[in-house]
């Protein structure tokens, strides 16, 4: 399997960021990691070598990025202002850097975006604000409002908030868009969501999956038995919904 280590300094985010590619051909996935993952988290994980079947045969090319989590929503030093700003320039590297670049790699005419965790906050936000881009959305544990309060889940940005947050939040401003070619683009993109019944955010995936369907964007959630919220899990998932 061809795996590809890739590294240049951009220009929006003032440093240098790194990614894998993995495979020649096929769809393209952009897989964004956990909250404490880096850009080599799912090749150690084994979901890149739960893929590698499809990957061989030029079925998929993975592009494994880095999530920046550690300077953006779980950067404690800094105001939740920086937080969601930096959040913002983050996706933009991701517009503007790496789906360029994935285009520029493979023609194909899909691409696929993928997480784990924060990283399904992360491809969900992306894709329900630029759902031109993307063919296929498949997030798994996700929690999409990252000002919700569960369990030992607080809030990521201390009750701050405005106008980016809420267009940064699937749960804030899903049920905002009411026509236009968002929500038609939307209603084209292939959606799965992944959450086990005993995951603290199970409510939150519900009530998603209730906007979506009240919107007409249709979309599969499959709830799994027990805390779906770990790599093995998520091995199998990769294999059933990728």
């Amino acid at each position: 399997m061809n795996r590809e280590y890739l590294r240049w300094y951009s220009q929006r985010l003032h440093r240098d960021m790194e990614l894998l590619v993995f495979g020649h051909a096929g769809a393209k996935v952009l897989m964004f990691p956990t909250r404490e993952g880096r850009f080599w988290e799912y090749e150690e994980l084994g979901i890149v070598g739960s893929l590698a079947e499809k990957v061989r045969a030029g079925q998929l090319q993975l592009y494994c990025v880095d999530g920046l989590a550690a300077e953006t929503f779980y950067d404690a030093h800094q105001h939740p202002s920086v937080r969601i700003r930096r959040h913002a320039a983050f996706e933009d590297y991701i517009l503007n850097e790496v789906l360029p670049l994935m285009a520029d790699r493979n023609g194909h005419d899909c691409t696929i975006v993928q997480g784990c965790s924060l990283g399904a906050f992360q491809a969900a936000s992306i894709a329900f604000r630029h759902p031109h881009l993307f063919r296929k959305l498949v997030a798994f544990s996700g929690r999409y409002d990252l000002t919700l309060k569960v369990e030992a889940f607080g809030d990521l940005l201390d009750g701050y908030y405005d106008d980016t947050v809420y267009f940064h939040t699937p749960s804030h401003f899903l049920p905002g868009i009411s026509s236009g070619w968002q929500l038609e683009r939307l209603r084209q993109v292939e959606i799965v969501l992944t959450i086990g019944d005993a995951d603290p955010f199970l409510d939150n995936n519900q009530h998603l999956s209730q906007v979506l369907s009240e919107k007409g964007v249709g979309h599969r959630m499959h709830v799994w038995d027990g805390r779906a919220h770990r790599a093995g899990a998520w091995r199998k998932m990769a294999a059933l919904y990728i």
